[in-house]
């Protein structure tokens, strides 16, 4: 091994995990980074995704029931928090969620796609950086909404009172 590299290691192992943004864990007291607990908002009583899953279909675990509840959802008393450009988020995360800078706390609240005029009642769910940077939406979020999962949509963000 060079003494390169083996500085570059060095330098890798001197380097401290530090906890910031609400997707980041937190440093226990062995100096260990250690995931935070999932926020009790979430959508909890979705099936895990099955880890052979491979097609879109296996990847939505979230029943008819579900999604018919999660459509039915009406406008009612809400805030308009504006537009955001949405992408797939990890479709091993079951649920109906938008991971947003939007918000500053999980809250409930739904998204409209322009595109088809349909609307998806979702767990916002925080996360760091500038309100005007993207945002991450569950799979069966972007189905019923009729988003494209590979693209880039526009979606309108509300959050319940």
């Amino acid at each position: 091994m060079s003494v390169c590299a083996i500085c570059v290691l060095t330098g890798c192992a001197l380097i401290q995990p530090t906890a910031s943004g609400p997707d980041a864990g937190a440093v226990n007291s062995s100096g260990q980074l250690r995931p935070l607990e999932r926020p009790s908002a979430l959508n909890t009583d979705v099936a895990a995704v099955p880890t052979a899953a491979r097609t879109v279909e296996e990847f939505d675990t979230t029943t008819s029931e579900q999604r018919n509840e999660a459509v039915a959802a009406a406008a009612g008393a809400e805030i308009s928090l504006g537009q955001t450009v949405a992408s797939l988020g990890s479709p091993s995360e079951p649920g109906f969620w938008l991971k947003t800078p939007l918000v500053s706390a999980v809250s409930k609240g739904r998204v409209v796609y322009p595109g088809t005029g349909k609307s998806v009642a979702v767990d916002l769910i925080p996360i760091s950086g500038p309100k005007t940077a993207g945002s991450r939406m569950s799979l069966s979020a972007m189905r019923l909404i009729g988003a494209p999962l590979t693209g880039l949509p526009d979606v309108q963000v509300f959050v319940s009172r």
